[in-house]
C-alpha cells in the first residue's frame, strides 16, 4: 500500500490540493478519524489510517519525490547496484539523528530490516524481504540476523539478494524498512507502536487512546526547510458526518475518513465547496477475501459460486458511482492488467449449480467481517443479500478497522472479509505488489494481509521468475507473465474482486500545498513535510 493521506481518502485529498498561499513556517492542523490508530510501529503498521502518520515519524533508505512515483534516496545519500542485480550498496547521509538524540548508523538499518523479518514481530511486510540472503533462516526461527545484510562501516549498508528483484528499491522505500533505534524498541517492547521513536520530520508527543494523537516538529530533522507545520493533531472518535459539520464550522482541517457517502452528492454539488474537496484515482481493488483453509470455502467450486453470486453493479450504485466494477485482481491502471480477461459473470443460477456440485444444494452458514464505518456495512448487507439468494447465510461482523485486520490475519477466524475501507492500494506501481503480501505464501501467516490464506507454491515460483526480469527491454514480457499469474489466481478464486474505487475527501481553507506535490497515484503516504497552514479562515 503505499501512500495516501491518512485515510485512503485523505491521501487523495492532498493529492489535488489547490495552492491557497505560499508555503510558510509554523502553524498547526487538525485531522479527524472515526476509529483509533492501530499502531505506529513501522514494522507492523500497514493500513491507510496509520501509514502517513508513520511516514511522518520515520524514514527509510529510499523515498519518493513528493507527489510522484519517482524513487529518490532518503536516509541513503546514494546507492549502487551490481551488474548482476544481486548486490545493493547504500551510502548513508550525514547528520541523521533519532528523536532521542542519538546518531543513526548502518547498524540501525540492518537491525530494523531484521526485526521486520523476525517472526516474533509478526510484520505483515516480512515477505517483502524474502529475496535477501538469509531470509529463510530468520523467518524460520533458525537465526536472528540476515546474512545478506552487512555494514562495512557506520555509513555503509550492503544488501545481497538471492535473485534479482525488479522492485527492490521500492521495497526499501516502504515503512517495513523504516529505521528504528534498538534501545527504544527494547525499552517499550510490544508497546513500541504506542511510543514511536524515529528520524522523521515530526516527533511523537502523546496518544490518548480513543481521543487524540499529537505530533510536533523535530527540530533536528536532517532536511532543511521542512516540515512547514509545527504541530499535527489527529482527533479520534467522532462519526464522519459529525466531523464534516465540524470542518464546515472551521473547527478541523482534514477529513481523514473522507466525505461521508450520505453527504457526498450534497457536498460535491455545492459551489462553495468547489476548492475544498478533491478526488484521486488509486491503484486500488476492493475485494472479498475467501479463506481457503476454512470449510466449505476450501472447495474451489464454493469460492467460484460466491464470485458468481455477487451483483457488483449494485455495489457501485451504493457508492454513487464512485467506482468501477472489477473483474480481476489488478486495477486497470496497473501494468499487467489484462483488458481481455472477462472474469466471473454475475450468474446466481450457475452459482447454485456449483454449490450443488459441491454437496451444498441447501447452502451453508458463514460469517462476513467488515469495517464498521459507512458505507462498508451497507455494502456488506448487499453482499449478504446476494449470498442469501443462492442459499448462503452470511452473518455480518461489523468491527473497528483494527479488529477486522486482526481477524483476517488470525488463522481460522474470518471465513470472509470485505476489504472496503481497508482495500488493497498499491504500495508501488508494480504488479508484484498485488501478489506477495496479499496472495503469496509469504503473506499467509499470523498477522499477515493474505486474508484468504491462499498459498500456491507453483505460482510463487512463477512470481519469483517474473520479479527476476529486471531488464527494462523485457517489461512487456514481464507484464504478460504477471497477467498469466493473476489469471491462474482467479481460477482458484481466493478473492471476489468487487470494484476499483475513486476516493474523495475535503479540507479547510487553512490547509495549503502545491498540487504537484500531492498527486498520489499509489498508496504513498501523504508527505506532511510539505503541507502548510494558511491564514485563511
Amino acid at each position: 500500500m503505499k501512500r495516501l493521506f491518512i485515510a485512503a481518502a485523505a491521501a487523495l485529498l492532498l493529492s489535488s490540493l489547490p495552492v491557497l498561499a505560499a508555503p510558510k513556517q509554523g502553524g498547526a492542523i487538525i485531522i479527524t478519524y472515526k476509529d483509533d490508530i492501530s499502531t505506529l510501529d513501522p514494522a507492523v503498521g500497514y493500513d491507510w489510517q496509520n501509514w502517513s502518520i508513520i511516514k511522518s515519524i520515520f524514514d527509510g533508505l529510499m523515498d519518493y519525490e513528493p507527489g510522484t512515483t519517482k524513487l529518490t534516496p532518503d536516509l541513503a545519500e546514494s546507492f549502487d547496484i551490481s551488474p548482476d542485480g544481486l548486490t545493493y550498496t547504500f551510502k548513508l547521509r550525514d547528520g541523521v539523528k533519532f528523536h532521542n538524540g542519538r546518531a543513526m548508523t548502518a547498524g540501525d538499518v540492518k537491525y530494523s530490516i531484521e526485526r521486520a523479518v523476525n517472526p516474533a514481530t509478526q510484520s505483515p511486510g516480512a515477505g517483502y524481504f524474502s529475496n535477501i540472503a538469509g531470509y529463510d533462516d530468520v523467518a524460520g526461527g533458525k537465526a536472528t540476523t540476515l546474512s545478506g545484510i552487512t555494514t562495512p562501516d557506520d555509513k555503509t549498508v550492503v544488501i545481497k539478494l538471492t535473485a534479482p528483484n525488479a522492485a527492490f528499491l521500492h521495497i526499501v522505500a516502504m515503512n517495513f524498512s523504516y529505521v528504528v533505534p534498538k534501545e527504544e524498541v527494547e525499552k517499550y517492547g510490544a508497546d513500541f507502536g504506542h511510543h514511536p521513536v524515529g528520524t522523521g520530520a515530526f516527533k511523537f508527543v502523546e496518544w490518548n487512546l480513543g481521543q487524540n494523537l499529537t505530533l510536533e516538529r523535530f527540530q533536528d530533522y536532517n532536511k532543511k526547510g521542512v516540515p512547514y507545520l509545527d504541530k499535527i493533531t489527529f482527533e479520534i472518535g467522532q462519526e464522519p458526518t459529525v466531523n464534516l459539520l465540524r470542518l464546515q464550522k472551521g473547527e478541523v482541517d482534514i477529513l481523514g475518513d473522507g466525505i461521508p457517502p450520505a453527504q457526498f452528492v450534497q457536498v460535491t454539488s455545492d459551489p462553495a465547496n468547489k476548492e475544498l474537496f478533491v478526488a484521486g484515482e488509486q491503484l486500488h481493488t476492493g475485494y472479498v477475501a475467501l479463506n481457503v483453509k476454512m470449510k466449505p470455502l476450501d472447495d474451489v467450486r464454493v469460492r467460484q459460486a460466491i464470485n458468481m453470486a455477487i451483483n457488483k453493479d449494485r455495489i457501485v450504485q451504493i457508492l454513487n458511482g464512485r467506482a468501477k466494477v472489477a473483474n480481476q485482481v489488478l486495477p486497470p491502471a496497473m501494468p499487467g492488467y489484462d483488458p481481455n480477461y472477462k472474469g466471473y459473470p454475475y450468474d446466481p443460477a450457475q452459482a447454485k449449480k456449483l454449490l450443488a456440485e459441491a454437496g451444498l444444494a441447501n447452502g451453508f452458514s458463514t460469517e462476513l467481517y467488515v469495517m464498521n464505518t459507512d458505507p462498508q456495512p451497507r455494502i456488506a448487507q448487499a453482499i449478504q443479500q446476494d449470498l442469501a439468494a443462492v442459499g448462503i447465510k452470511a452473518e455480518i461482523k461489523a468491527l473497528a478497522q483494527a479488529e477486522v485486520i486482526t481477524a483476517g490475519g488470525t488463522d481460522g477466524q474470518a471465513p470472509m472479509v470485505w476489504s472496503g475501507g481497508l482495500a488493497w492500494i498499491a504500495d508501488f506501481p508494480d504488479p508484484s505488489n498485488f501478489y506477495s503480501v496479499i496472495l503469496g505464501c509469504s503473506g499467509a501467516i499470523a498477522g499477515g494481509w493474505n486474508w484468504s490464506w491462499y498459498c500456491n507454491p507453483d505460482l510463487d515460483k512463477r512470481a519469483s521468475a517474473a520479479d527476476a526480469m529486471t531488464d527494462p527491454a523485457k517489461a512487456d514480457d514481464r507484464n504478460k507473465a504477471w497477467a498469466a499469474i493473476f489469471a491462474d489466481v482467479m481460477k482458484d478464486a481466493p478473492w471476489v474482486p468487487i470494484m476499483n474505487e475513486t476516493r474523495y475527501t475535503m479540507h479547510s481553507p487553512r490547509v495549503g500545498g502545491d498540487p504537484q506535490l500531492f498527486v498520489e497515484p499509489i498508496h504513498i503516504p501523504v508527505n506532511y513535510d510539505y503541507i502548510f497552514a494558511t491564514d485563511a479562515q
